[in-house]
C-alpha cells in the first residue's frame, strides 16, 4: 500500500503575525494528550526553514523576506516532488500559507504533464501580489504565484525590480509558467478579502462556496459539486488554513474570521474530499499557539488531520485492494 510521509514545514516567514512555526509541535502536543499514536505511525522529514531572518531587517516592503521565502519554498517544492516520485502521499504541515505555493510546484514538477485542480478551504483568498498586496506579507500571495498572476491592473505598490526578480522565480519554481488555471482552482468559506481580490475573483471566474450555500447544501454535497467543476483534472491538491473555521473555534490562528466553519462541518468536508482517487496531497497550515493559551486551536486541528487522514488511508487501503 502507498505510504503517508508527513512532511514538516516551520517556516512562518509569509505571515504578519509570528508564531505559525510552532503549529507542527502544537498539533504533536495535542496529539500526545489525545493519548494518539499518530506522530508515530508514519515516517516525516522536516523541509529546512530559514525564520531567523525574521530578526534581520525586511528589504522587501512588498513581499516581506521574498529572497528566504524562495529558499524555503524551492525546500519544500524538491521534497513534495521527491515524496511523489517515490509513491508515497505528502501529506504537508505547514506554518504559514505562503508555503503552500512550494507544494504545488512539487505537485506539478513531480507530474508536469497533469492537469491540478486546487481546493482552497481558508477565510482568504490569498491572490495578492507584490502589486497588489496592502500588507506585503506573502502568505496572501500563493494562489497568484501558482496561476502567474501578476493583477498590473489593479497595481497600488511600486515594486523594486529586486523584488520583481524573486516574485518571476517563485511564479516559475518547479516548471516554468503557471500551475493552475483559474477554473481548476475552487474556494471554500473565503469571506475575507480586499477590493483588488474580489475583481480578480470576479475577472477569473474563480467559483467560492460561501457558508450559506456550504450550510444549505452540506458537505458531502458541496464536494461533489466540487469535483464535478475539478472533472476535467488528473490530479487534486486540498489545502487547509485553520482560519476557515469560525473565530469562536480558531483563536490560534493569525487572522481569525467570523462566519466560517465549526470542527463538525470541516471534519465533514475533508473527509468527503479525501473520499476520491485524484487527490494526491493534503496540507494543513496557520496553527499558531502564541495566540490561544490552551491550545484550543491544535486540539481541534488535530481532530481533523486525524479524520483526514483516515480517509486517506481508507482509499490507499481500497486501491492498493482493486490493484492486486
Amino acid at each position: 500500500m502507498r505510504r503517508i510521509k508527513l512532511i514538516e514545514v516551520r517556516s512562518e516567514l509569509g505571515a504578519g503575525t509570528r508564531g505559525a512555526s510552532l503549529g507542527v509541535d502544537a498539533l504533536r502536543i495535542a496529539c500526545l494528550n489525545k493519548g494518539s499514536d499518530y506522530f508515530r505511525r508514519f515516517n516525516a522529514v522536516t523541509v529546512p526553514d530559514l525564520n531567523h531572518v525574521l530578526f534581520d531587517k525586511n528589504h522587501f516592503p512588498f513581499a516581506k523576506h521574498i529572497d528566504s521565502v524562495y529558499t524555503v519554498q524551492k525546500g519544500i517544492a524538491n521534497t513534495v516532488e521527491q515524496t511523489l516520485r517515490f509513491g508515497e502521499f505528502p501529506l504537508v504541515l505547514a506554518g504559514d500559507h505562503s508555503n503552500a505555493a512550494g507544494t504545488i510546484a512539487g505537485i506539478k514538477a513531480a507530474y508536469p504533464h497533469k492537469t491540478l485542480g486546487v481546493v482552497w478551504i481558508d477565510a482568504h483568498a490569498d491572490i495578492h501580489s507584490p502589486y497588489t498586496t496592502p500588507s506585503g506579507n506573502l502568505h496572501g500571495m500563493p494562489l497568484a504565484m501558482s496561476l502567474g498572476q501578476d493583477s498590473l491592473d489593479l497595481q497600488r505598490n511600486d515594486v523594486d525590480p529586486e523584488t520583481e526578480f524573486f516574485w518571476r522565480r517563485l511564479k516559475n519554481l518547479g516548471e516554468e509558467g503557471p500551475k493552475l488555471l483559474p477554473e481548476h482552482l475552487v474556494y471554500v468559506v473565503v469571506r475575507d478579502t480586499e477590493a483588488e481580490e474580489n475583481e480578480i475573483i470576479d475577472r477569473l471566474g474563480i467559483k467560492n462556496f460561501k457558508l450559506p450555500e456550504f450550510k444549505a447544501k452540506g458537505a458531502r454535497r458541496v464536494a461533489r459539486e466540487i469535483y464535478e467543476r475539478l472533472r476535467f483534472c488528473d490530479l487534486v491538491y486540498i489545502s487547509f488554513d485553520v482560519d476557515s473555521l469560525d473565530s469562536r473555534f480558531s483563536k490560534g490562528t493569525g487572522t481569525p474570521v467570523e462566519e466560517g466553519l465549526d470542527v463538525k462541518e470541516a471534519i465533514e468536508l475533508c473527509h468527503a474530499l479525501l473520499d476520491n482517487d485524484r487527490v494526491i496531497c493534503f496540507e494543513m497550515v496557520e496553527i499558531n499557539p502564541t495566540l490561544d493559551s490552551e491550545n484550543t486551536m491544535a486540539k481541534n486541528a488535530f481532530d481533523i488531520l486525524e479524520a483526514s487522514t483516515d480517509a486517506i488511508l481508507e482509499r490507499l487501503r481500497l486501491a492498493d485492494v482493486t490493484s492486486r
